[in-house]
């Protein structure tokens, strides 16, 4: 009879306990929560696509504007604007890099490990909380632009065209951003490394003022320099630059073309060695 009954117990009591399986889209959008949510608390993680850039515009459209000529009877307000947010978007990656080094650092990442949870969800979250902390700053820099008298020319397909382009160059330095994250040890080291290499880049274009004039090397490395791509396809497709010159070089002549290219390929140079990276850092 107890032979029965504990036999009758065990059948009637079975174990119930399965392990969560993860699930990538819910817990990546978790993580972009809680990184928008650190936004919002920290509302002066704002400074560098809010404050900055429209400090940038101010400075150049109204000190430095006066001796810059885009050419074409064009207004160098108008000129200007594409060039800021072309850099703003190239920030991306800063913000994402020191981001994913706090997170390392103060041994949040081990605790996400300790969890039943897709390991990519971590760096999906960042990278779509970076695009969007970017995105604040075009929104303000349009508003900004429009203040100061840019307007978009062409008809909303080609505006919409131009923010998609935006979107995808930002996404490419975003996979920069997580490679140089993943390599450095300290916020302080992400400060030293990505303002090195994001302000040469940026400024080293026509972002803020036409290639034209720069030494002929130096032309060559701007015309070629993906900024100037993604920068001179915003200004055709809003109306507020000329056409390339017919002895421009390939990406200028086809903008739009090559900021495609370019955020395809910096996405596949970036994004294999951030996720070894990121996988050697995050592994015992």
């Amino acid at each position: 009879m107890t032979t029965t009954a504990s036999g009758t117990k065990a059948k009637q009591t079975p174990s119930t306990f399965t392990a969560g399986k993860p699930d990538l889209l819910r817990e990546s959008l978790v993580m972009v929560r809680r990184n928008l949510i650190h936004t919002k608390r920290q509302p002066e993680m704002l400074s560098d696509v809010t404050i900055q850039p429209i400090m940038f515009v101010l400075l150049f459209a109204y000190v430095f504007g006066a001796s810059i000529n885009p050419g074409s009877g064009f207004d160098y307000k108008e000129w200007l604007l594409p060039g800021i947010m072309g850099q703003t978007i190239a920030f991306s990656a800063f913000i994402v890099a020191l981001g994913l080094t706090n997170d390392l650092e103060k041994g949040i990442i081990d605790r996400f490990r300790s969890l039943p949870m897709a390991k990519s969800s971590v760096l999906v979250g960042r990278s779509v909380a970076g695009l969007i902390h970017s995105s604040i700053g075009i929104v303000v820099m349009a508003l900004t632009g429009l203040l100061i008298g840019w307007r978009i020319h062409e008809g909303f397909a080609k505006a919409v065209l131009a923010f998609a382009l935006v979107l995808m160059f930002g996404f490419a330095m975003v996979w920069f951003g997580i490679l140089i994250g993943s390599i450095m040890k300290s916020p302080e080291a992400v400060n030293g490394v990505m303002f090195t290499l994001l302000f040469p880049l940026t400024f080293l274009s026509n972002a803020f003022v036409p290639t034209a004039p720069m030494p002929g090397w130096l032309q060559t490395v701007a015309e070629w320099n993906p900024i100037s791509s993604l920068v001179q396809s915003m200004r055709v497709l809003w109306g507020n630059g000329p056409a390339a010159p017919a002895d421009a070089p390939w990406p200028l002549q086809n903008p739009e073309l090559s900021t495609v290219l370019w955020s395809i390929a910096l996405t596949l140079i970036f994004a294999p060695f951030a996720l070894r990276a990121y996988h050697n850092r995050t592994t015992d």
